[in-house]
């Protein structure tokens, strides 16, 4: 399933995409999609047997024309991210491949509708983009032995761009999180689609362009640590809950592994990124 919440923020309904493209109307099922939906085996049962009926029909299909896309999670736990997660990445910054996984956090309140404005920080010259996977957890995961339990905690995934503040992150001291939390700095959705349509997590194509110049053109194959791997290593540090999202690294092409002048975004440039099969945003950048 395509899983989505539509409308103003904070006030966004839940959402499916049937088979055919169209916008259907879930609030007469569920009250929200969050962790404690995904956690729920038999509402989502509900919610297949709705999506598959009559084609979708018989839920109430939504007017899309002008109707905003929120994120497609609601109450966000916590957002755990995994730095330099891929070999060319690792390469273009120069740093060397890590021997376990890099890990810093990002705020539930940095996370957007994917095709919301997002805020150039005051004070900020080194603006980059990242096009991530997003990975959502669906039970709770603690202590996982198997790369097979870590998958089975999975709900879903979903694209994610992590804006990043370069001169923050690595020019102002202490860790990378001041260049991470600046707000709306997460764009998430459109859609949470869950792990049923995506048999393989490693084998997703990922592309960001920025004023329609093609800058990142990955693979999630290229990942120093998969999916699977990058749970189960989580879960021996903390615990993952129905409802926390994991995003899993950005491919080769951000503005700061290019040449001198690197070009990081400014007010007025318009950033779009999709993965395979997850949907595409599309971004205005403005100063806060």
């Amino acid at each position: 399933m395509k899983l989505l919440r539509v409308g103003p923020v904070g006030a966004e309904r839940p959402a499916l995409l049937d088979q055919n493209g169209i916008l259907r109307d879930l609030s007469a099922l569920v009250t929200d999609i969050d962790g404690a939906l995904l956690a729920d085996e038999a509402a989502l049962a509900r919610l297949r047997e709705a999506a598959a009926a009559e084609g979708g029909d018989a839920l109430p299909a939504i007017e899309d024309g002008g109707v905003r896309i929120g994120p497609p999670l609601g109450r966000i736990g916590k957002i755990v991210c995994i730095g330099l997660n891929y070999h060319d990445h690792a390469t273009e910054t120069g740093a060397d491949v890590p021997e376990e996984p890099i890990i810093f956090m990002k705020a539930p309140d940095t996370v957007v509708g994917p095709d919301d404005t997002v805020l150039v920080p005051r004070g900020s010259v080194k603006t980059d983009w990242e096009v991530e996977l997003a990975v959502v957890i669906g039970r709770t995961a603690r202590y996982l032995d198997s790369d097979e339990a870590a998958l089975d905690a999975v709900a879903g995934y979903a694209v994610a761009h992590d804006v990043s503040e370069r001169a923050f992150q690595i020019e102002r001291g202490g860790q990378w999180d001041k260049g991470k939390n600046c707000e709306t700095f997460n764009p998430l959705g459109p859609w949470l689609v869950t792990a049923d349509e995506v048999p393989d997590p490693q084998a997703l194509g990922l592309r960001l362009w920025v004023n329609g110049e093609l800058k990142q053109d990955g693979s999630t194959a290229d990942q120093i640590f998969g999916v699977a791997r990058v749970v189960r290593y989580l879960s021996q540090f903390m615990t993952l809950y129905p409802g926390d999202v994991i995003n899993t690294g950005t491919p080769a092409g951000v503005a700061m592994g290019r040449p001198e002048p690197k070009p990081y975004l400014r007010a007025g440039d318009v950033v779009e990124l999709e993965i395979d099969g997850l949907g595409r945003q599309r971004q205005e950048f403005k100063d806060a």
